[in-house]
């Protein structure tokens, strides 16, 4: 896509000032709007078409083949909430969170923005209510079948969203999950529930005298991290396992690592543990990483990924009481409880003697 550049304007229009209870309240419950426009921007390719200096509505049109006054209203509206910042001159310019829109961001959240307004998500909304009466999931009601069948079987370019979506966050986090855990004394890592595998990649590619064994559901594991596959460049130390966490892990390893896995009902969730610990020799560590919904400074994203997986399969996010519940009665022994990044948390544990 060409992308706009003009002559940069450096006076933007002031800031929007803080508004009144009755403003804020009537704000959120035009909060569809704002998601909607964030759609719009990432389908059009908006902020990929907005170079590094500011451009008019009217050039972008051109790029992105729409008309310019609906583009500046478009764009208007997302200034509003910072992504893109609207200029005295009428031109817009990027902003820190309007680059993340971007494909060729290394930090895009392109794919996420996408999936988390996917059109199956406007169908469970507004039946909210109904899932908090019956503590279980919705989407099976609207759509007549559970949630990944129906992505797999009914909604294949919601599923290719899903599956990028996941992908370009397994990628993002995998660096942090690197940086943050000390392998000394560990030769062998297993990566349960490890989707593509980007953690354990990470995790080889630093550490050169480990190996890794990567183990997911047979359809997720068949699409595997390249490096990790045969002729890949970590395949010499890594082995692939198709199977079910909760029907058995058959892997020894120094270190568990369970990552985002731990959202489903309380039954799936202890069946699994127990898998660890029943796969575990005494001493091995197990490193549980998840969102936390009582971590303050990403509660408004932890707590609205939390409703969404009420509506859509009926689980739950974590407080940190509460998963240190469930480990502690699978028996594991919980020791540091350590930030990965903003939005994730690692529990060190142990396997008791």
């Amino acid at each position: 896509m060409t992308t706009v550049s003009t002559t940069p304007t450096t006076t933007p229009v002031q800031p929007v000032p803080t508004p009144q209870p009755a403003m804020r309240l009537r704000e959120i419950v035009f909060g569809a709007a704002r998601s909607a426009a964030v759609r719009a921007a990432a389908r059009l390719g908006v902020a990929d078409a907005l170079g590094d200096t500011p451009a008019t509505a009217a050039q972008l049109a051109e790029v992105v083949k729409t008309e310019p006054v609906p583009l500046q209203r478009l764009l208007r509206a997302l200034s509003c909430y910072g992504i893109f910042t609207e200029h005295a001159d009428g031109t817009f310019a990027h902003t820190d969170m309007s680059r993340l829109l971007r494909e060729d961001d290394p930090n895009s959240l392109r794919a996420i923005s996408l999936w988390c307004t996917e059109p199956w998500t406007w169908e469970v909304w507004p039946r909210l209510d109904d899932a908090v009466r019956s503590g279980g999931n919705v989407f099976e009601d609207v759509f007549g079948k559970e949630f990944f069948d129906y992505l797999h079987q009914d909604a294949h370019e919601s599923a290719q969203v899903f599956n990028q979506a996941m992908t370009t966050s397994s990628v993002q986090s995998a660096l942090d999950v690197a940086a943050l855990l000390d392998l000394t004394g560990v030769s062998s890592v297993a990566d349960i529930g490890g989707g593509q595998g980007h953690v354990l990649a990470s995790l080889l590619e630093k550490h050169p005298s480990v190996s890794g064994t990567l183990m997911d559901l047979p359809g997720v594991v068949a699409r595997a991290d390249e490096r990790l596959r045969e002729g890949g460049s970590l395949a010499g130390r890594a082995s692939i396992v198709a199977g079910d966490c909760r029907e058995g892990i058959p892997v020894a390893a120094d270190l568990y690592i369970i990552k985002n896995i731990l959202e489903w009902d309380d039954d799936s969730t202890r069946r699994a543990l127990r898998s660890v610990l029943a796969a575990a020799r005494p001493g091995a560590r197990v490193v549980v990483i998840e969102n936390l919904v009582d971590d303050t400074p990403s509660m408004r994203f932890t707590t609205a990924m939390d409703l969404l997986l009420l509506l859509n399969v009926g689980g739950a996010k974590h407080t940190r009481q509460s998963l240190v519940d469930r480990l502690s009665d699978a028996g594991l022994r919980i020791g540091e409880i350590r930030p990965v990044n903003p939005y994730l948390h690692a529990f060190e544990c142990v396997v008791p003697d």
